[in-house]
């Protein structure tokens, strides 16, 4: 304490020759500037020193004219300068002004300013050097009895620091914390105090916790939640002490903090399998979603229940929350949304199906009430798309559901509409009972509906199910009433000519419509309809809706009604024996088709019939004319069973993803031996030549060498040795590699550095600096390497979104006594690979169709490649590029020469990424390669960019090619 109290002002450097002018003139300002000045030119020198310059000529003059000042901003300074400045020689020894420092310290850690001593013990916290501590000690003790909490509070983390860090300083450290933990009142002082004795002492902590475990319920959420963490690791390491401690968790689980209410509900799930216990966390669980506004802690919550799900002992409990579950649809959030039906769907049964389709409908009908937005249609389709699994999961539902759904189809949302078909076409493929309650309800809905493509789908359904005379005269004559009357061309060519008269009269006689004579006042008749006041004067409310998309130049749909005008003439013809009935009925329908085509080569229309419409309506008329038994099996018949096995692939490819969802339990005999892989030689008939594994992987560690076990090669390559990334040559001064681990939203890099000189090497610094969307969290700190000596630097990069990232950098060092300049060894560059973040998804066709159509960014990448096999291009395509094939693998199959299949994959920044395929190969030569391109379309250019890079990257790579 003498050398303390004693400064030791011969240590003083005054200016040298070798000063910069930048540093003399910082040392001019510090020594006589005003205390503003100070400031300035103090954080020019934090910033100088942060970022690599050496300044020892200043550390005295700080000293002397800036550590003395009492004013606060100084002094907050002062502690950054005090923890980033060089504190040792050269040797590792410390510097002597220290010893000047040290007695600062210990005045302000008894400074009557509660902040003041507050922020000395924050920052005694960072300090490594037990010499500088050790004088320390007694100050540092006095602390814990100061009236300010937040003195006390930071007395208890530095006793703590220093206790983990330099046990020999203060050994009764847990003592002391027990003493004053017991008449601590601040919860904030607790807090830090139990926290302590939990990783110091935790028989101590336990002792505590026992004689106030009544009283947890009242004590604050930080202290709180130390205790569930305490629970936690002992009921882990000790089973026993459970049920002495589930009680309290129990009560925790209404605790007013929903961190701890969230943290008790996971620790009381790992320390009990009981039903109640695992009811009471889902419901805990469950009321966070409800009252929490945040959408991510929403999402975090969802997936702890959905993690619940997956146990199979905990489902039959969530079964009866499902409606409890449903009260989170509540919130504004898709996503939300989105996992909690899917959630919903999964743990149903037939139980609660039917309060479940009730809480549906009600959604459903909240859906009419919202503002129109693209989360309002999407919301709905999302509901469509649910009740769709329902009906197709419990059948004795679908009745219920089908009155509501099909309203949809008059929706404004094509998206939502379109669903309600896709769910009807099953429905009713399937359920053969209810064919007549959807037929009779798509003839009501049809006139309302407002989309073509809804119209077109419809035609078919009612084409290929209306059975019965009855139901096929009222899809006939709903048509004719869609097109108003059949001399389509002369009524436009009268109304385009302005005879309006003639128009409203052909339109009265055909629909009926009573007409009043009323008697003018010059004695003459006039003829009004009674819906004469509602027709406007606009076209597309003059003329009916059918005839309207004809004019639109949309024939399409006209080809549509021609293919359900045959069916349904031919399905009339074989359930009538009436000769003359069945002549008038299929003349009408040919008299429709002939006024289709004569309307689409009159030039009416705003845009021309194409050739492939005429080509279908001219077949359909040749087919109503021949009538032949094959004609009619095709269009009675097999385009049933087409959809029949369209459907049937489907499920297929449903139930096959559902089992890969699926957590295979591990088989194991009881009598099976025990086989260690790396002592053990595999001789088997899958073996070629007798292999020692333990050879084989000590070569690929090294040499990376493959194996002739595929299984071998594949356990072996998913070990950090294949993550290594050497940085440096082996010839450098200073050698580096690092490891790459890829977390989601962060790369760690875990980089060894090794001397490989005689020399100490001071302040070496692994400097990084990153390209595109990468950002370095924090700058790794100087370090010292004795000779032939390394050490582990790890660095931290954030990822903000789905692009090739670059991190490039090097190492600069001092060497002790040198006076040259810094050294610096390069270092190679690191590539962030796109695969890191791009998980294969899956989407319906309409909703590929819509985001091909709304994505602006598109790059389109030439095939080169070696394979001369379609099928096998396509497979090294997706497991290079981690999409998901959407085409069916029966729409793929079989031998041709060309290919074309859509792709699709989502980022887990939730970027959407979708590819189109169109590749051939001649058939006349069999050993000529694959060609073709690949179109990528994404919503931003890094995603569309990355993407055919790393499909550039992995052709080059030749594939093995199958035998």
């Amino acid at each position: 304490m003498a050398a303390i109290e004693q400064p030791c002002y011969t240590l003083i450097n005054f200016r040298s020759d070798t000063d910069t002018p930048n540093e003399m003139q910082l040392k001019a300002d510090l020594e006589r500037g005003d205390e503003k000045c100070k400031i300035e030119a103090l954080k020019k020198v934090i910033h100088m020193i942060a970022n690599g310059e050496r300044l020892p000529g200043l550390l005295m003059i700080i000293i002397r004219f800036v550590l003395p000042l009492q004013n606060h901003l100084i002094k907050k300074l002062l502690l950054i300068f005090w923890e980033i400045v060089p504190k040792t020689t050269a040797d590792g020894k410390l510097l002597q002004e220290m010893i000047l420092v040290c007695d600062a310290y210990r005045k302000d850690l008894q400074h009557p300013n509660e902040f003041i001593r507050g922020s000395t013990l924050r920052f005694l916290c960072k300090l490594k050097e037990p010499e500088l501590l050790e004088p320390l000690m007694p100050a540092i003790r006095a602390c814990l009895e100061h009236r300010h909490s937040y003195v006390r509070r930071n007395a208890v983390l530095a006793i703590f620091t220093i206790y983990r860090n330099f046990e020999f300083l203060m050994p009764d450290a847990p003592e002391v914390i027990a003493n004053f933990l017991e008449t601590e009142q601040d919860m904030s002082c607790k807090r830090n105090a139990f926290l302590m004795l939990l990783h110091a002492d935790q028989e101590k902590a336990l002792s505590y916790l026992a004689s106030c475990l009544d009283q947890v319920t009242t004590f604050g959420d930080i202290l709180q939640l130390v205790i569930v963490e305490l629970i936690y690791k002992v009921c882990h390491a000790n089973p026993s002490e459970r049920s002495r401690f589930i009680r309290c968790i129990y009560n925790l689980l209404n605790s007013s903090s929903p961190a701890v209410r969230y943290e008790a509900a996971g620790t009381l799930v790992t320390l009990s399998s009981a039903p109640t216990a695992i009811k009471a966390a889902a419901s805990c669980y469950i009321k966070l979603i409800e009252k929490e506004s945040d959408n991510n802690v929403k999402l975090i919550v969802l997936d702890r229940l959905i993690s619940l799900k997956e146990h199979p002992s905990h489902e039959r409990v969530l079964q009866d929350l499902v409606m409890d579950i449903l009260c989170v649809l509540s919130s504004p959030d898709l996503e939300v949304r989105k996992k909690t039906l899917n959630l919903a769907m999964e743990l149903v049964s037939s139980r609660n199906i039917e309060e479940l389709v009730f809480v549906l409908k009600q959604e459903i009908t909240k859906t009419h009430n919202m503002n129109e937005h693209d989360d309002t249609g999407k919301y709905r389709q999302l509901l469509v798309r649910t009740l769709h699994t329902c009906s197709i999961k419990f059948p004795g539902v679908a009745e219920t559901i089908i009155p509501a759904l099909i309203e949809f189809l008059s929706d404004s949302n094509e998206l939502a509409a379109s669903d309600v078909l896709v769910f009807i076409r099953e429905v009713i493929q399937k359920f053969e009972n209810l064919r007549p309650l959807i037929i009779s309800q798509l003839l009501s809905i049809f006139r309302t509906i407002k989309s073509i493509r809804v119209h077109r789908a419809a035609l078919w359904i009612l084409g290929e199910y209306a059975q019965s005379i009855r139901d096929i005269t009222a899809v006939v004559d709903l048509l004719k009433q869609s097109f108003g009357s059949l001399t389509m061309v002369d009524d436009e060519i009268r109304l385009a000519s302005g005879d309006k008269i003639d128009e409203e009269k052909k339109d009265n006689e055909s629909s009926g419509t009573s007409v009043s004579s009323l008697v003018t006042s010059d004695g003459t008749y006039a003829s009004q309809s009674i819906f004469s006041s509602s027709v406007s004067s606009k076209k597309n409310e003059t003329r009916p809706q059918m005839r309207q998309y004809l004019m639109d130049g949309d024939f399409f749909i006209g080809a549509s009604i021609g293919t359900t005008l045959a069916k349904l003439t031919l399905r009339y013809i074989s359930h009538s024996n009436d000769t003359a009935s069945n002549n008038k009925f299929c003349a009408e329908s040919m008299l429709i088709i002939a006024s289709i085509l004569h309307l689409g080569k009159s030039g009416l229309p705003s845009k021309p019939i194409s050739n492939d419409d005429i080509d279908r309506l001219l077949i359909t008329l040749r087919v109503l004319e021949l009538k032949t038994p094959e004609i009619t099996q095709v269009f009675t018949k097999h385009c049933r069973a087409a959809l029949s096995v369209m459907l049937n692939a489907k499920n297929d490819e449903e139930v096959v993803s559902s089992k890969v969802k699926e957590k295979t339990g591990v088989k194991v005999h009881v009598d099976d031996p025990l086989t260690f892989m790396q002592l053990s030689n595999n001789r088997g008939s899958e073996f070629a030549t007798t292999e020692n594994v333990f050879e084989l992987s000590l070569s690929q560690a090294v040499a990376g060498n493959t194996t002739s076990s595929q299984d071998t090669q594949n356990i072996l390559s998913a070990s950090k040795l294949n993550k290594v990334t050497q940085l440096t040559g082996f010839s450098d001064p200073v050698y580096a590699e690092a490891y790459v681990q890829v977390n989601q939203y962060d790369i760690v890099l875990d980089v060894l550095i090794v001397n490989q000189t005689g020399d100490t090497l001071q302040n070496c610094t692994l400097e990084l600096a990153t390209l595109g969307d990468l950002k370095l969290v924090e700058k790794p700190q100087p370090i010292v390497l004795a000779p032939h000596d390394f050490c582990n630097i790890k660095a931290n990069v954030k990822v903000a979104s789905t692009e090739n990232g670059i991190i490039f950098g090097n190492i600069v060092y001092d060497i002790s006594g040198a006076t040259s300049d810094r050294n610096v060894v390069v270092l190679n560059d690191i590539h962030i690979d796109i695969m890191d973040y791009i998980v294969p998804a899956s989407c319906t066709d309409t909703e590929f169709r819509q985001m091909w159509a709304e994505f602006e960014w598109e790059n389109k990448v030439s095939v080169n490649t070696s394979l001369t096999d379609l099928h096998e291009y396509l497979q090294h395509l997706i497991k290079s590029t981690n999409m998901k094939c959407l085409t069916p693998e029966k729409a793929l199959s079989g031998q041709c020469g060309f290919m074309a299949a859509n792709m699709y994959a989502r980022s887990i920044f939730g970027e959407d990424a979708l590819a189109n395929l169109s590749i051939e190969k001649s058939t006349n030569n069999p050993d000529s390669t694959v060609t073709g391109h690949i179109r990528i379309r994404a919503k931003s250019q890094g995603m569309a960019l990355s993407l055919g890079d790393k499909i550039n990257m992995t052709q080059k790579q030749q594939p093995k090619v199958s035998s």
